[in-house]
This record gives C-alpha cells, structure tokens and sequence, in this order.
C-alpha cells in the first residue's frame, strides 16, 4: 500500500545506488573500524569510566594525562601460526590499537587512579571540590 519501510531510507536515487555498493563491497568502514566502548559514571563525588577492553593485558594499556586531557590508548599484537613439514599452511597475525581522549577540566588530576579486570579497565576521576572562601567581615571606617 504505502510500502512503509521502518529504519531504511527508501531513496530510488543513483547516490543511494552507489553508496550501498561500494558499502557491500568493501564493507561500512564507519562500523568496522571502532574504537572502544565506554560508560562513564556519576556517582556523586566521582566519575567512574568504564571501558570494553577484552583480549589486552594489562600491560598493553596505557594511561596518560595532559593538560585537561586523559587518554587511554591500547595495542594489542597477535601472531598465530601452524606448521605441516616446515611449511606454513596457515599463518596470521593480528595487531590493533585504539586510543580515545577524554575532556577531564573539573577533575582533581593527583586522584585519578584506575584498574583492570575481566576485560574492563576502569577510571576512577574525583571531582574537584570546589573552594567557597570563608565570610569575612569588613569593618567600615
């Protein structure tokens, strides 16, 4: 009747032709390439980052701040290989790294401390407290 299509754009057009083309051929590129997945927390007095970190180790991570900025950044390198009579009959290797910053203005900096389990490599970022001066009274003369 009104071939209602939810959740597709339904342009007859050349552009939208070409477009899915090229997407089926080498794949969106936009889905494929991402970075990790991050949550961040308020939880009062504190943000909590949690970020979707599965197959690194520890020590593939790296943590580091400047100026008003976090960055985490992680690689990880994998080779893989099977050998029949000394000749390769299948040999892969895998190697990634991800980086993503984050905007940290309002947070005590010398209080960030962070861990990393099953996978989640979690940040903890204390707000600053903000300083209210205390009232003075001013005599006048």
């Amino acid at each position: 009747m009104f071939d209602l299509m939810p959740f597709n754009r339904r342009e007859d057009n050349l552009f939208h032709y070409l477009d899915n083309l090229e997407k089926n051929f080498w794949g969106d590129l936009a889905t494929n390439v991402s970075s990790f997945r991050t949550d961040v927390l308020d939880k009062g007095d504190k943000f909590v980052l949690e970020a979707e970190l599965p197959g690194f180790q520890k020590e593939d991570i790296d943590i580091h701040v400047e100026g008003n900025t976090l960055t985490i950044s992680a690689q990880h390198k994998e080779e893989s290989e099977e050998k029949k009579d000394d000749k390769f009959v299948r040999r892969e290797r895998k190697y990634g790294s991800f980086t993503r910053s984050f905007d940290i203005s309002d947070i005590d900096q010398a209080k960030i401390n962070a861990s990393y389990d099953n996978g989640i490599l979690s940040v903890e970022l204390p707000k600053q407290v903000e300083v209210v001066p205390a009232p003075t009274k001013i005599d006048i003369k």
